[in-house]
Parts: C-alpha cells; sequence; structure tokens
C-alpha cells in the first residue's frame, strides 16, 4: 500500500519535493520506502514533471511516521508551500504552511512602531 504526497503549491515546486523528499529519506521506518512519481510528458512540456512522492506504508507504523514527518517539515518551511497527501484508499488532505520569511521584524514593527510623522529608518 502506498500514500502519495504532492507539492500542490509552492514557490519552486522541484526544490520542495527535493527537500521533502530527502527529509522523509533520513526517516529510518521511511528509509527505501520513499520515491519521486514522475508525471507524463504532456506536449506543452520540454521535461518530465515531478510533484509527487509515493511513500510504501504498509504495517509497522509507515503511516504515522509519514503524517508526523510531513508535519514537522512544514513547521520548518520558510516559504508557502501546501501539501496534498492521498491515503492508499484515495482519501485526500490538504495542509498549506504559509510563513513570513522574517517574522522577528514584522512582530518588532507591531511592538515598535514608528512614531507619528517621524522616520522609521531613524526609530523616531
Amino acid at each position: 500500500m502506498s500514500a502519495r504526497v504532492r507539492i500542490a503549491e509552492g514557490h519552486d515546486v522541484a526544490a520542495e519535493l527535493a527537500s521533502l523528499h530527502q527529509w522523509l529519506a533520513r526517516e529510518d521506518a521511511l528509509r527505501g520506502r520513499v520515491r519521486i512519481e514522475q508525471r507524463p510528458i504532456g506536449a506543452e512540456h520540454m521535461g518530465a514533471l515531478a510533484d509527487t512522492l509515493v511513500v510504501a506504508v504498509g504495517s509497522g507504523g509507515a503511516g504515522a511516521v509519514l503524517a508526523r514527518s510531513v508535519s514537522v517539515w512544514l513547521q520548518q518551511r520558510r516559504s508557502d508551500v501546501t501539501v496534498e497527501v492521498t491515503s492508499p484508499t484515495g482519501d485526500k488532505v490538504t495542509v498549506a504552511a504559509r510563513r513570513v520569511p522574517d517574522a522577528q521584524a514584522v512582530i518588532e514593527t507591531v511592538l515598535h512602531p514608528p512614531a507619528a510623522g517621524g522616520d522609521p529608518a531613524d526609530g523616531q
């Protein structure tokens, strides 16, 4: 039985897929169970497209490891990415991770707003 994990949206789908593939391959319970699925090439494309990982999740808790690992990977993202996971039975769930590249800077603009009429660059 296999689950499919697809990068549905992202700034660079190929890079996100490669990152997730490497991440999952480091999980002991998933080692040797993860492969990249190539989509058929359409007339409008010059090469094979890949946006999906196929993960063998038979017995032994591999499904739980996959769920936990994808969740942690999403939490580590600094860019927006949407992942669609399809179970062996065809059930699907989509999870979007929306990250601000520099959360600290955004928070600081709220905590320390520039004074009215002041120049934000000089802190007044």
